[in-house]
């Protein structure tokens, strides 16, 4: 049955599956904005379902909660086994040019059989996609100058207790959108200093805990009841743990960068986060754009990290979905900050291609200022 292979997926050990809950949050797994997103959520709503996942597996987990109704008779179409049907949030999970198309065409046979669907976002999101998802009645919530978190956070403000606006302030502080009118707002309401603390804190905890779904699935519940990192048990021995491998592995591949014009690269270690070696990456070299890669033979693969300076005027994440997409893979993000799933065969094809893209766009720049 479905609902044994969804029981993995949702992390709330109490809430064994979607029949069990009539709201499911599925979120992004890999930073603070994703899983402060779901924790807002649960906060906000109570019996919440949550299922975290990463942008690889974004679409076969929606396969998954579809294929659960797929089987219901059209007399059913209002109601999920005796109950209302359930809503449905989607945080934090950007598309591309690859998934968007398939992403529309689940939702739509979902909100076809009675679901309500929210998508809430902050990545770079086509034109196509946005008027798609409006027109068949996604209820979309986006903007690229806002994080996440802090979109939930506005959107639900009266459902939750004024302690929440803390975790949207962290989600902004961590993604790099601390700028954003809304983000700001909030981060100015808090110490600083203690913020960065308990952000980094956090951040630190769910990098080194990728593999653990149910440890995960605890800071969700933890962050939900307003609890700060500090107070969740280890939090901080975990977060110590993690800062000295991140020192040792830097130290090992400080060695091993390579630059070409615009772009320095480096093959990632399995030990540490892509986040925390590519902004490593970036600081250590005089180069705009800081590439990690990390082979995946399993699906013979490279999952790519990209980080740009300020200094970077190409929108990374336009420029990676395109360069992506024609390799057969998938890929996008912000202006500053990017990711792809490519190929194994096609990556130095793809470095000389991001290379001479920045190094055209920064030309064309230099051009028109004259």
């Amino acid at each position: 049955m479905i609902y044994t292979r969804l029981s993995s997926l949702v992390l709330d050990s109490s809430l064994l599956s979607i029949k069990d809950t009539p709201i499911v949050c599925i979120s992004h797994k890999e930073d603070v904005d994703g899983i402060a997103s779901a924790a807002l959520l649960k906060a906000a709503f109570g019996n919440v379902s949550v299922i975290l996942v990463d942008y690889a597996n974004i679409i076969s987990t929606l396969e998954k909660i579809n294929l659960e109704t797929s089987s219901s008779s059209p007399a059913s179409t209002k109601n999920f086994r005796g109950k209302k049907m359930p809503k449905i949030f989607i945080c934090d999970l950007g598309l591309n040019k690859k998934n968007e198309q398939r992403f529309m065409d689940i939702l739509s046979k979902s909100i076809s059989k009675g679901y309500n669907v929210t998508y809430i976002d902050h990545h770079d999101l086509s034109e196509h996609a946005s008027e798609g998802l409006i027109e068949m009645g996604v209820n979309l919530i986006h903007s690229i100058r806002e994080c996440t978190s802090v979109q939930v956070y506005s959107k639900f403000k009266r459902r939750l207790k004024p302690d929440a606006a803390f975790y949207a302030a962290a989600g902004a502080l961590t993604d790099y959108l601390e700028n954003g009118p809304r983000g700001s707002s909030l981060i100015t309401k808090f110490d600083r200093q203690f913020l960065m603390l308990e952000s980094s804190v956090l951040s630190y905890m769910i990098s080194s805990k990728q593999h653990d779904n149910k440890f995960l699935g605890t800071i969700v519940d933890s962050l939900s009841s307003m609890k700060y990192p500090h107070e969740m048990e280890g939090g901080f021995s975990i977060a110590e743990k993690y800062a000295k491998k991140i020192v040792n592995g830097m130290n090992a591949i400080k060695k091993l960068i390579v630059e070409t014009k615009e772009v320095a690269y480096v093959q990632g270690s399995a030990e540490l986060s892509a986040a925390a070696t590519v902004n490593f990456v970036l600081g250590a070299s005089d180069r705009h754009v800081a590439m990690v890669y990390k082979l995946k033979d399993d699906i013979n693969s490279c999952v790519i990290s990209i980080r740009g300076s300020k200094g970077c005027k190409v929108h990374l994440g336009r420029l990676v979905n395109d360069i992506s997409s024609n390799m057969g893979g998938s890929g996008g993000g912000h202006d500053k900050a990017a990711g792809a799933v490519i190929p194994k065969e096609n990556l130095m094809e793809f470095i000389e291609m991001l290379d001479r893209s920045v190094s055209d766009f920064a030309h064309s720049q230099h051009k028109d200022k004259r």
